[in-house]
C-alpha cells in the first residue's frame, strides 16, 4: 500500500504537522514535536516559516476527519 504525507487529525496539536509526519516515518508525534521545539530554540524564523509552509502543502487526512455538525437535525421531512 502506498503511503502519503498527510496532516494528521489523530495526533493533532495545532495543526497536525508533526502528528503526520510522525505517522508518515512511523515514530511517535512527541519525537517531531520535541525536534521542532528543538529546532526552533536554534533557528526561530526558519522554523516559524516552515512549519507554516509544510501545513498549507500537505493536504488533510480525509479519511479520519468526522462530521462537525450533524444536519439531520434540520431535515424538513416528516414521517
Amino acid at each position: 500500500m502506498e503511503r502519503k504525507l498527510k496532516l494528521s487529525t489523530k495526533n493533532k496539536i495545532v495543526a497536525g504537522v508533526c502528528g503526520g509526519i510522525g505517522e508518515y516515518f512511523k515514530i511517535d508525534p512527541t519525537i517531531v514535536r520535541i525536534i521542532f521545539i528543538l529546532l526552533l530554540f536554534v533557528y526561530v524564523s526558519p522554523s516559524i516559516i516552515i512549519y507554516f509552509v509544510i501545513w498549507a502543502i500537505i493536504p488533510k487526512d480525509k479519511k479520519n476527519v468526522k462530521e462537525l455538525y450533524d444536519f439531520n437535525e434540520f431535515n424538513d421531512s416528516k414521517n
